[in-house]
Protein backbone atom coordinates (compact mmCIF):
# COMPACT_ATOMS: atom_id res chain seq x y z
CA UNK A 1 0.00 0.00 0.00
CA UNK A 2 1.59 3.27 -1.14
CA UNK A 3 1.54 6.22 1.28
CA UNK A 4 0.68 9.46 -0.53
CA UNK A 5 0.09 13.06 0.56
CA UNK A 6 -0.99 14.21 4.01
CA UNK A 7 -4.72 14.96 4.07
CA UNK A 8 -5.21 15.82 7.75
CA UNK A 9 -3.15 16.51 10.84
CA UNK A 10 -4.80 16.67 14.25
CA UNK A 11 -3.55 16.94 17.80
CA UNK A 12 -2.51 13.29 18.05
CA UNK A 13 -2.51 11.82 14.52
CA UNK A 14 -1.64 12.43 10.88
CA UNK A 15 -3.75 10.91 8.10
CA UNK A 16 -2.43 10.14 4.63
CA UNK A 17 -4.01 9.15 1.33
CA UNK A 18 -3.05 5.86 -0.27
CA UNK A 19 -3.25 4.56 -3.83
CA UNK A 20 -6.65 3.11 -2.88
CA UNK A 21 -9.27 5.90 -2.54
CA UNK A 22 -11.17 3.92 0.10
CA UNK A 23 -8.17 3.41 2.40
CA UNK A 24 -6.08 5.80 4.49
CA UNK A 25 -2.96 5.49 6.65
CA UNK A 26 -3.12 6.86 10.20
CA UNK A 27 0.21 7.84 11.79
CA UNK A 28 0.08 8.29 15.59
CA UNK A 29 2.16 11.11 17.12
CA UNK A 30 3.80 11.55 20.53
CA UNK A 31 2.36 15.08 20.81
CA UNK A 32 0.05 15.60 23.79
CA UNK A 33 -2.52 18.34 24.33
CA UNK A 34 -5.05 19.10 27.04
CA UNK A 35 -7.69 21.72 27.85
CA UNK A 36 -8.60 22.30 24.19
CA UNK A 37 -4.97 22.74 23.18
CA UNK A 38 -3.99 25.16 25.94
CA UNK A 39 -1.50 22.68 27.43
CA UNK A 40 0.97 21.00 25.11
CA UNK A 41 3.81 18.54 25.49
CA UNK A 42 5.40 15.31 24.30
CA UNK A 43 4.78 11.87 25.79
CA UNK A 44 7.59 9.67 24.54
CA UNK A 45 6.30 6.42 23.02
CA UNK A 46 2.65 7.49 23.22
CA UNK A 47 2.05 7.13 19.48
CA UNK A 48 3.17 3.52 19.47
CA UNK A 49 1.11 2.60 22.56
CA UNK A 50 -2.04 4.30 21.25
CA UNK A 51 -1.72 2.72 17.82
CA UNK A 52 -1.17 -0.83 19.05
CA UNK A 53 -3.78 -0.58 21.82
CA UNK A 54 -6.40 0.88 19.48
CA UNK A 55 -5.82 -1.88 16.95
CA UNK A 56 -6.07 -4.53 19.65
CA UNK A 57 -9.43 -3.17 20.76
CA UNK A 58 -10.67 -2.77 17.17
CA UNK A 59 -9.90 -6.41 16.42
CA UNK A 60 -11.73 -7.53 19.57
CA UNK A 61 -14.73 -5.36 18.73
CA UNK A 62 -14.88 -6.57 15.12
CA UNK A 63 -14.93 -10.16 16.37
CA UNK A 64 -17.85 -9.19 18.62
CA UNK A 65 -19.84 -7.74 15.72
CA UNK A 66 -18.97 -4.04 16.06
CA UNK A 67 -17.93 -2.78 12.61
CA UNK A 68 -14.94 -0.42 12.64
CA UNK A 69 -12.38 1.21 10.39
CA UNK A 70 -9.41 -1.08 11.18
CA UNK A 71 -7.81 -2.88 8.23
CA UNK A 72 -4.17 -3.67 9.05
CA UNK A 73 -1.40 -2.61 11.43
CA UNK A 74 1.49 -1.48 9.26
CA UNK A 75 4.04 -0.60 11.97
CA UNK A 76 4.25 0.45 15.62
CA UNK A 77 2.81 3.84 14.69
CA UNK A 78 0.97 3.37 11.38
CA UNK A 79 -2.31 1.62 10.59
CA UNK A 80 -4.30 1.16 7.42
CA UNK A 81 -7.96 2.14 7.93
CA UNK A 82 -11.14 2.50 5.91
CA UNK A 83 -12.03 6.00 4.77
CA UNK A 84 -15.11 7.28 6.59
CA UNK A 85 -16.98 10.55 6.95
CA UNK A 86 -16.87 11.29 10.67
CA UNK A 87 -20.02 12.43 12.46
CA UNK A 88 -19.18 15.77 14.17
CA UNK A 89 -20.05 14.17 17.51
CA UNK A 90 -18.07 12.81 20.42
CA UNK A 91 -19.81 10.01 22.29
CA UNK A 92 -18.79 9.88 25.95
CA UNK A 93 -19.62 6.82 28.04
CA UNK A 94 -19.12 7.15 31.79
CA UNK A 95 -19.14 4.35 34.38
CA UNK A 96 -17.70 6.41 37.24
CA UNK A 97 -17.76 10.15 37.96
CA UNK A 98 -14.51 11.89 37.02
CA UNK A 99 -13.12 14.85 35.12
CA UNK A 100 -15.57 17.35 33.64
CA UNK A 101 -18.60 15.37 34.89
CA UNK A 102 -17.50 15.80 38.52
CA UNK A 103 -16.76 19.49 37.99
CA UNK A 104 -20.01 20.15 36.14
CA UNK A 105 -22.35 18.40 38.57
CA UNK A 106 -20.41 18.55 41.84
CA UNK A 107 -20.29 14.77 42.11
CA UNK A 108 -17.28 13.38 43.96
CA UNK A 109 -14.71 11.77 41.68
CA UNK A 110 -14.91 7.99 42.03
CA UNK A 111 -18.70 7.84 42.50
CA UNK A 112 -19.84 4.68 40.70
CA UNK A 113 -22.99 5.08 38.61
CA UNK A 114 -25.88 2.61 38.90
CA UNK A 115 -25.88 2.43 35.10
CA UNK A 116 -23.45 3.79 32.52
CA UNK A 117 -24.24 7.29 31.27
CA UNK A 118 -23.96 8.49 27.68
CA UNK A 119 -23.28 12.08 26.59
CA UNK A 120 -22.83 13.69 23.19
CA UNK A 121 -20.62 16.67 22.53
CA UNK A 122 -20.46 18.71 19.34
CA UNK A 123 -17.01 18.39 17.75
CA UNK A 124 -16.06 22.02 17.35
CA UNK A 125 -12.77 23.30 18.78
CA UNK A 126 -13.78 26.95 18.41
CA UNK A 127 -16.82 26.34 20.63
CA UNK A 128 -14.99 24.08 23.09
CA UNK A 129 -16.84 20.88 22.08
CA UNK A 130 -20.08 21.75 23.95
CA UNK A 131 -22.51 19.15 25.23
CA UNK A 132 -25.39 18.55 22.85
CA UNK A 133 -28.62 16.53 23.09
CA UNK A 134 -30.53 14.47 20.55
CA UNK A 135 -32.92 17.30 19.71
CA UNK A 136 -29.98 19.57 18.92
CA UNK A 137 -28.37 16.85 16.80
CA UNK A 138 -31.53 16.41 14.72
CA UNK A 139 -32.14 20.18 14.44
CA UNK A 140 -28.57 20.73 13.19
CA UNK A 141 -28.85 17.74 10.85
CA UNK A 142 -25.75 16.11 12.32
CA UNK A 143 -27.39 12.66 12.30
CA UNK A 144 -30.87 11.17 11.82
CA UNK A 145 -32.73 9.25 14.57
CA UNK A 146 -31.92 5.82 13.14
CA UNK A 147 -28.20 6.65 13.00
CA UNK A 148 -28.16 8.00 16.53
CA UNK A 149 -29.99 4.93 17.84
CA UNK A 150 -27.38 2.64 16.28
CA UNK A 151 -24.53 4.76 17.64
CA UNK A 152 -26.04 4.47 21.15
CA UNK A 153 -26.47 0.71 20.79
CA UNK A 154 -22.90 0.22 19.61
CA UNK A 155 -21.51 2.50 22.34
CA UNK A 156 -23.07 0.55 25.22
CA UNK A 157 -21.96 -2.77 23.67
CA UNK A 158 -18.43 -1.40 23.34
CA UNK A 159 -18.52 -0.35 27.00
CA UNK A 160 -19.51 -3.86 28.10
CA UNK A 161 -16.75 -5.50 26.07
CA UNK A 162 -14.03 -3.05 27.11
CA UNK A 163 -14.98 -3.25 30.80
CA UNK A 164 -14.76 -7.04 30.87
CA UNK A 165 -11.52 -7.13 28.85
CA UNK A 166 -9.83 -4.53 31.06
CA UNK A 167 -11.10 -6.10 34.28
CA UNK A 168 -9.05 -9.19 33.43
CA UNK A 169 -5.97 -6.90 33.33
CA UNK A 170 -6.72 -5.31 36.71
CA UNK A 171 -7.95 -2.09 35.11
CA UNK A 172 -11.19 -0.21 35.83
CA UNK A 173 -12.70 1.58 32.83
CA UNK A 174 -13.87 4.91 34.25
CA UNK A 175 -15.01 6.65 31.06
CA UNK A 176 -14.07 7.00 27.40
CA UNK A 177 -14.76 8.87 24.17
CA UNK A 178 -15.82 7.33 20.86
CA UNK A 179 -16.20 8.67 17.35
CA UNK A 180 -18.24 7.10 14.56
CA UNK A 181 -18.28 7.61 10.83
CA UNK A 182 -20.12 6.57 7.68
CA UNK A 183 -18.38 4.42 5.11
CA UNK A 184 -18.94 5.22 1.40
CA UNK A 185 -21.76 2.64 1.32
CA UNK A 186 -23.52 4.38 4.23
CA UNK A 187 -22.58 1.81 6.90
CA UNK A 188 -22.00 3.32 10.35
CA UNK A 189 -18.70 2.18 11.80
CA UNK A 190 -16.50 2.96 14.78
CA UNK A 191 -13.45 5.09 13.94
CA UNK A 192 -10.73 7.18 15.65
CA UNK A 193 -8.95 5.53 18.61
CA UNK A 194 -9.41 3.80 21.99
CA UNK A 195 -6.35 4.55 24.08
CA UNK A 196 -5.06 6.26 27.25
CA UNK A 197 -5.61 9.52 25.33
CA UNK A 198 -9.35 8.92 25.00
CA UNK A 199 -10.14 6.78 28.07
CA UNK A 200 -9.72 6.98 31.83
CA UNK A 201 -8.05 3.83 33.16
CA UNK A 202 -7.59 3.27 36.91
CA UNK A 203 -5.72 0.42 38.56
CA UNK A 204 -8.48 -1.67 40.13
CA UNK A 205 -6.62 -2.24 43.43
CA UNK A 206 -4.79 1.06 43.99
CA UNK A 207 -6.87 3.55 42.00
CA UNK A 208 -3.68 4.77 40.27
CA UNK A 209 -4.46 6.71 37.08
CA UNK A 210 -2.97 5.10 33.98
CA UNK A 211 -4.06 7.56 31.28
CA UNK A 212 -3.69 11.12 30.01
CA UNK A 213 -4.94 12.55 33.32
CA UNK A 214 -1.36 12.11 34.50
CA UNK A 215 -0.38 14.70 31.86
CA UNK A 216 -3.42 16.93 32.44
CA UNK A 217 -2.92 17.01 36.22
CA UNK A 218 0.92 17.03 36.32
CA UNK A 219 0.97 13.73 38.23
CA UNK A 220 4.31 12.63 36.77
CA UNK A 221 5.39 9.29 35.25
CA UNK A 222 3.15 9.85 32.23
CA UNK A 223 5.23 7.66 29.92
CA UNK A 224 5.30 4.94 32.56
CA UNK A 225 1.50 4.88 32.78
CA UNK A 226 1.13 4.45 29.01
CA UNK A 227 3.74 1.69 28.98
CA UNK A 228 2.05 -0.06 31.93
CA UNK A 229 -1.26 -0.08 30.04
CA UNK A 230 0.47 -1.56 27.00
CA UNK A 231 2.18 -4.20 29.16
CA UNK A 232 -1.05 -5.29 30.84
CA UNK A 233 -3.17 -5.34 27.72
CA UNK A 234 -0.71 -6.39 25.03
CA UNK A 235 1.91 -8.33 27.01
Amino acid sequence: MKKLELVYEGKAKKVYKTDDPDLLIVDYKDDATAFNGEKRGIISGKGSVNNRMTNHFMRLLAAAGIPNHYVEELSDRETLVKRVTIFPLEVIIRNIAAGSFSKRYGLKEGTVFRKPTLEFSYKNDALGDPLINASHIFAMNLAVPEELALIREYSFKINDLLKSTLMECGITLVDFKLEFGKAPDGTIILADEISPDTCRFWDTKTGEKLDKDRFRQDLGNVEGAYQEMARRLLG
